[in-house]
């Protein structure tokens, strides 16, 4: 399967996501860009601190309209990870209730997938990622920490249910999942403090978690799309041995998408 040279992968979500190209963090984003090369280009769509009540107006902005995708290359895969901020307690301004965020990740979904859609991709296919889990002794002492105190703003088990919600969101309208709650939740053998290991503050993955997470993103790609997988997707234009050195110009021309 060949690609056009500016096909992409796009990753919407929050901080998780925007810092999957954070430097010295084995950022799962870098790590995919890395392994696309010359294949599909990686977008990073992540916002940090955003809910996905504040992801809707976004994405209709930085989604291309129907009319617009006739002149732009194709966003092949969509990867969409919220929830980390919606499943706030209550008191947070970042909160949003679990109906109304089920409802806004369907929303996002329909947006791409709905023919009746003004931001219809026929051919873009979607992946929903869980939040990760909590660690609240951490995020409780990172909190504590600063100037001034700040009050714990989540909770294990409402992450949980977050997490369940995605999964069914994902049976509900056929779109690939990665479930990182419970991989990274067997990872630290269920005990919570444990998550230590894959999380910096109790919310943001470190380098081990983002691991965790690239290798997820490839597992599934496997195993719901294989057609997009880096294995399957040939360069976008010949490695150097292929080029005609009296002929260059046609060697590296490529036909109609």
């Amino acid at each position: 399967m060949s690609a056009n040279v500016q096909d992409s992968i796009m990753l919407f979500g929050d901080s998780i996501t925007q810092g999957g190209w954070e430097t010295g963090m084995n950022g799962f984003g870098a790590n995919l860009a890395h392994r696309y090369a010359r294949k599909l280009d990686v977008i990073n769509r992540g916002f940090s601190g955003y809910n996905t009540e504040w992801g809707i107006p976004v994405f209709e902005q930085l989604w291309a309209t129907r009319e617009q995708q006739k002149d732009l290359p194709t966003v092949r895969l969509l990867v969409i990870w919220f929830g980390a901020n919606d499943s706030c307690l209550v008191q947070s301004p970042q909160h949003v209730p679990l109906p109304k965020f089920a409802s806004n990740l369907k929303h996002i979904i329909n947006l791409v997938q709905s023919p009746k859609s003004e931001y219809h991709s026929p051919d873009t296919r979607i992946i929903l990622v869980t939040p990760p889990p909590v660690n609240t002794y951490q995020r409780r002492a990172n909190l504590e920490n600063r100037d001034p105190p700040l009050a714990l703003d989540r909770d294990f088990e409402v992450t949980r249910n977050y997490a369940e919600a995605v999964k069914d969101i994902a049976q509900e309208e056929e779109v690939g999942i990665i479930d990182i709650w419970t991989k990274m939740w067997d990872a630290a053998g269920h005990d919570e403090q444990s998550l230590s290991n894959f999380l910096y503050d109790g919310l943001h993955l470190n380098g081990p978690g983002y691991q965790l997470m690239y290798d997820a993103v490839l597992e599934t790609i496997e195993k719901t799309y294989p057609e997009l997988h880096p294995d399957r997707l040939e360069m976008v234009f010949p490695g150097w041995a292929m080029i005609d050195r009296n002929n260059v110009v046609a060697s590296v021309t490529r036909g109609p998408k």
